[in-house]
């Protein structure tokens, strides 16, 4: 993301920003997505298991992360004005972040992008109006076996993003240049279900979350440990926060 993208994000997020830095630390978000977000024990899980180890003194309960998912879904099929209500998802008080993650698919034809880049526009209004700050989340690309499977596909995703998060003055998670981070870095280690080459597979869930607990609190992983109780290698684990790290870093540079 260019300097100038990045200062028009902060200069427009400003307020709902200064109300959430107010408020305290950020325990209220919203995750908007399809089953990206849910393989693998939900992403949302994992990011706020990250935030509680980094913030140990605060208690587990007051942390309310929660992930509306539909298989499949487009951005335009969430009923956002519904899950923005407070009390109807179970969390009384108004979300503080909504992240949005729009359909893997829809980059890929000027239709889709048009439709998704629209409703990420209109659903970032509506957050801001309830005093939440909108975010989007940079889906991954497709691999081998998938039959859309293209080398080039990261670089639309790329640009579909970041002229949605323009358009919806929102900051982007670029959550699929990781994953190209990682496959340029080490081919044959794995982020995607072997049987279908599109949903994330453990270390991909994994990578994801590391990469959205930055967006959300900044900083490094130096007091997070977690490797998902052990059913992640602790090598695998510091190696996946490393490439958060360089490609959250490397975003913000432009």
């Amino acid at each position: 993301m260019s300097k100038t993208l990045m200062l028009l994000v902060v200069m427009m997020a400003g307020p709902c920003s200064v109300a959430i830095a107010e408020e305290g630390l950020l325990t209220r978000v919203l995750f908007v997505g399809n089953s990206y977000l849910y393989y693998n024990d939900s992403l949302h899980n994992h990011v706020e298991r990250m935030a509680q180890a980094q913030h140990p003194d605060t208690p587990g309960r007051l942390f309310q992360f929660k992930s509306a998912t539909i298989g499949g879904a487009r951005l335009k099929h969430h009923n956002l004005d519904w899950l923005l209500t407070p009390g109807q998802i179970g969390v009384d008080r108004p979300f503080q972040i909504v992240i949005l993650q729009g359909g893997s698919f829809e980059p890929l034809t000027q239709k889709t992008r048009k439709d998704f880049m629209n409703t990420a526009s209109v659903y970032a209004d509506k957050i801001r109006q309830v005093g939440a700050k909108p975010m989007l989340y940079m889906t991954h690309t497709y691999v081998a076996p998938h039959p859309r499977a293209d080398k080039n596909m990261i670089k639309v995703v790329r640009q579909t993003y970041v002229d949605a998060g323009r358009a919806a003055k929102a900051e982007v998670i670029p959550v699929g240049l990781a994953y190209e981070r990682s496959y340029n870095e080490r081919p044959r280690f794995s982020l995607h279900a072997d049987f279908d080459g599109t949903h994330p597979n453990l270390r991909g869930t994994y990578l994801g979350a590391c990469v959205v607990y930055l967006a959300l609190y900044g900083g490094d992983f130096k007091r997070v440990d977690y490797d998902y109780f052990g059913r992640l290698p602790k090598d695998e684990a510091l190696y996946l926060q490393r490439v958060a790290l360089e490609t959250v870093k490397a975003f913000a540079d432009g």
